[in-house]
């Protein structure tokens, strides 16, 4: 399990080495001199992102703070889990969605949150359900918002980039006067934004793993986790086949199963998720992994 998760650690911090490295490419190309400004203005928004996005994406989804007295288990439970993560324990609030699915957020450990809907409530079993609860709260302690808004930062920042490369590329002139290539220029200006987004999708993939992995740890059973996300999956499915709920991409990346279902190989490149077998796959092998083929062939026992 170690090794797995180094591994998925050393993922994040390479993803993001390449946001910089990208940022700081195409800022030599566009304007050396002024790449501190693309830099501030970038930071500031994400920064912004970063301190009110909890507010703003509960209020976005109906959520309320949920009282200890009317789900006496889900907090003893979050609270178990939490002590064992080693952090203060989250508020939990309620989404009334019919949606099976949940999300943490909190721009660190003293402000944790997590947030269940009705939806998820009533179809996981409270093994189940504890595991997902597990995953939510190692999104919490491994500071995943924090790691989020850093590429969140770069990634905007070549966007800003990438624009101003293909403003002056129309011009066809650099900054020091010499003529360039309007085509060249725009090309690079496309193509940057597109790689900056892939590495951000790629780290929030990456995220994921490791939060399944830090989940299994805390509770001990990465067969639970492994049932939830398979029954989850059948749930979006159902739920947005039959026209109950209206996913939001903007905090698609936020919950434990992707709201947004459907779409092929092109489709899971642009995903915020790793395809659900993949971490059933991971989660079994933690277990017992010859057991792998029987659960995603037979079926959740």
């Amino acid at each position: 399990m170690k090794s797995q998760m180094i591994k998925n650690q050393m993922k994040t911090i390479l993803f993001l080495g390449l946001l910089s490295a990208l940022l700081v490419g195409l800022g030599g190309l566009v304007a050396p001199g002024q790449l501190w400004l693309f830099g501030l203005l970038a930071l500031a928004l994400n920064l912004g992102a970063y301190f009110f996005s909890d507010r703003l994406v509960l209020r976005m989804h109906g959520a309320r703070e949920l009282p200890a007295q009317e789900a006496p288990w889900l907090h003893r439970t979050v609270h178990d889990l939490s002590q064992r993560a080693g952090i203060p324990k989250p508020r939990v609030f309620l989404i009334p969605e019919a949606q099976p699915n949940a999300f943490a957020t909190g721009r660190n450990p003293q402000r944790g949150v997590v947030a269940v809907t009705q939806g998820i409530l009533d179809l996981l079993s409270d093994r189940e359900l504890r595991g997902v609860l597990a995953h939510e709260i190692a999104h919490i302690k491994n500071r995943d918002i924090l790691i989020s808004s850093i590429a969140a930062a770069l990634s905007t920042a070549l966007t800003y980039l990438a624009h101003a490369l293909s403003f002056s590329a129309l011009f066809g002139r650099s900054e020091d006067g010499e003529e360039g290539s309007p085509l060249g220029g725009i090309l690079v200006a496309l193509v940057a934004p597109l790689a900056g987004t892939l590495v951000q999708l790629g780290i929030s993939r990456a995220r994921e793993h490791v939060a399944d992995e830090t989940a299994a740890r805390l509770t001990g059973d990465p067969r639970a986790l492994a049932n939830a996300l398979l029954r989850l999956e059948q749930g979006v499915a159902l739920t947005n086949e039959h026209g109950l709920s209206e996913p939001q991409p903007a905090t698609a990346s936020l919950f434990i199963v992707s709201p947004l279902f459907g779409g092929g190989s092109l489709s899971r490149l642009f995903s915020t998720h790793p395809a659900t077998e993949e971490r059933v796959r991971r989660l079994l092998a933690l277990e017992r992994p010859g057991e792998l083929a029987a659960v995603l062939a037979g079926g959740l026992r």
